[in-house]
């Protein structure tokens, strides 16, 4: 339940605080005085759009703030835990502001939150029943969404099991559809990647093959090269044995060693220098001895020359085609070949699809069937509950029928077009209701549908702007009547300038405007009983203190509370 709400900033209200209370709550002013801005704000509070044209001129921002308090364990407080946000004790705060550049801020609990979380929440907290809702339940999706509400859990269980098996359904026809239409392209691919598979396949290509192939073919095209730069090197080290002087590196550290030898034992510092010539001369004996064994393992072998460079241009045409490297090319051929499995199996998974299809098809007809059926037992009840309600709006001889059509096509709600028809009188054939019913009796058709459908929606606040619009007299009596009777099980928050409804209120607030056409920071008012009486009597005749006004407001009042207490 909403226990307060402080405005500033938006719109004519530069700071104004609602105190709001269980039962029925009226707020009422002159024309201009911001009670439409209260209906803006609870909206901006419960996730609406944010208008930075609404922020008050001179204002850097609009901001609303909400106390509400809550059950500390069921939906409501889960969905505050989930959006990272604390209850105080039962108490919930909520906050919206809109900067003058449009920028809007929202927290929840002392977390901020997006806004779509007060979107969100405000489904189990509020719901606000206006001029603006009364068109969109023109709209039929909005008429069917309003009976299928009504109905209540078991058309929303039947609703839940229709919409996994239409959604399923969809899948399976779009699969089923790309299988059947795309066949040809299909075909096609499949023929590329088993051309493909094959052709890799055919050539053998071993992991690293490339490389390794390079390799030899670098060796073997220089293999005289190789060969004669390896004995060259052999005998600078270990002399060439058909030389008449002998010039080697061996035999120079041999006879280096042996100059310091005889003296190393005299100057450790020689010493060193000493092992050193002594560990050169066997790297060097090392390198000599892998010089000999290289150069006669290296042979020229046009042969094996041949037969690499014709491997290596098989596998570069592979490369070409399927990858940079021949490990590319296998990952590629091992990718191709599941997918040629997929396509491969097109056939049987088109079978599998139908039959799935098919199966679905007639799961289909049975939830919408049972949509039907609810949703047709639903439409009398909901009828003769809106036909009662315009029978004390001064609408004795009007009938509201819902129609419900049901088509061959499954859509996400089912196959039924719901449609809200109203006769005005028994002579009169039922229309839709942007055309059977005058201005005046929409405004009270409209009020019926909200009071019958608010009764059914099982959120604990209601708030209703001036959906009383064009009503007066005795029907106004009737309306104010029946918003009573709502908020002995609910919280009604009412923007109204009718006093007949307003003499019904718990609680009634006035919004005043001052002199200069703003709201003051004083300018929402809870009224006592003479308070009410003064605002009823300008309500009614114009001016506060008309004798004649006041009495008719006294008598209002008079009426209405023991109306409350029958």
């Amino acid at each position: 339940m909403l226990e307060e709400v402080g405005i500033r900033g938006l719109g004519v209200i530069d700071d104004a605080v609602l105190e709001l209370s269980p039962g029925l709550t009226v707020v009422t002013g002159e024309t201009g005085a911001g009670k439409t801005m209260v209906v803006t704000g609870l909206g901006l509070l419960f996730g609406g759009r944010a208008d930075p044209q609404r922020v008050r001129p001179g204002s850097d921002r609009a901001t609303v703030e909400g106390r509400l308090t809550v059950p500390t364990e069921g939906r409501v407080a889960d969905r505050v835990a989930e959006a990272g946000g604390e209850l105080d004790d039962d108490v919930l705060i909520l906050t919206r502001s809109v900067s003058a550049e449009g920028r809007s801020r929202a927290t929840l609990g002392g977390k901020s939150t997006p806004v779509s979380v007060l979107s969100y929440l405000a489904d189990d907290l509020i719901a606000v029943h206006g001029q603006s809702d009364q068109h969109r339940l023109l709209r039929p999706e909005r008429q069917r969404a309003a009976l299928d509400r009504y109905a209540g859990e078991p058309l929303a269980r039947a609703l839940r099991s229709y919409t996994t098996a239409y959604r399923r359904h969809r899948e399976v026809s779009a699969s089923l559809e790309e299988l059947v239409t795309q066949a040809r392209e299909r075909a096609q691919e499949a023929d590329m990647l088993r051309f493909g598979v094959e052709e890799i396949a055919a050539a053998e290509p071993v992991p690293g093959e490339d490389a390794e192939l390079l390799a030899e073919e670098t060796r073997l095209a220089h293999a005289d090269s190789l060969r004669m730069a390896a004995t060259t090197a052999h005998e600078a080290l270990t002399g060439d044995p058909a030389a008449e002087i002998q010039a080697d590196a061996v035999g120079l550290l041999a006879a280096a060693r042996q100059a310091l030898t005889a003296v190393r034992e005299h100057d450790s510092a020689l010493a060193t220098v000493s092992d050193r010539l002594d560990e050169a001369s066997y790297v060097i004996s090392d390198a000599a001895t892998e010089l000999a064994s290289y150069a006669e393992s290296v042979e020229a072998d046009p042969a094996r020359l041949a037969a690499v460079q014709e491997r290596r241009a098989l596998l570069n045409q592979l490369s070409r085609k399927y990858g940079e490297t021949t490990d590319d090319v296998l990952t590629w051929s091992e990718n191709a070949a599941k997918r040629l499995s997929e396509l491969e199996g097109d056939d049987e998974r088109i079978e599998e699809l139908r039959a799935e299809e098919a199966e679905l098809r007639e799961q289909l007809t049975g939830f919408s069937d049972e949509l039907t059926d609810l949703r047709s037992r639903a439409a009398e009840d909901f009828g003769a509950a809106v036909t009662d309600e315009l029978t004390a709006l001064a609408m004795p001889h009007a009938r509201v029928d819902v129609k419900i059509t049901t088509g061959e096509e499954f859509g996400p709600h089912g196959r039924d077009d719901v449609e809200v028809l109203l006769a005005p009188h028994p002579s009169a054939p039922p229309l839709p209701l942007n055309k059977g019913a005058s201005g005046g009796e929409l405004s009270r058709v409209m009020l019926a549908i909200e009071v019958v459908f608010a009764g059914a929606d099982p959120v604990p606040t209601f708030i209703f702007d001036e959906v009383d619009a064009g009503v007066g007299g005795k029907a106004a009596v009737e309306i104010g009547r029946r918003l009573a009777r709502l908020a002995r099980s609910s919280q009604v928050v009412v923007v109204t300038h009718l006093p007949q409804v307003a003499a019904f209120a718990d609680a009634h607030l006035v919004v005043e405007k001052s002199s200069e056409g703003t709201v003051t920071e004083s300018g929402v008012t809870r009224l006592d009983r003479d308070g009410r009486t003064r605002e009823l009597s300008r309500m009614l005749a114009g001016l506060e203190d008309s004798e004649l006004g006041r009495a008719h407001a006294e008598e209002l009042l008079t009426i209405a509370s023991a109306d409350r207490d029958a």
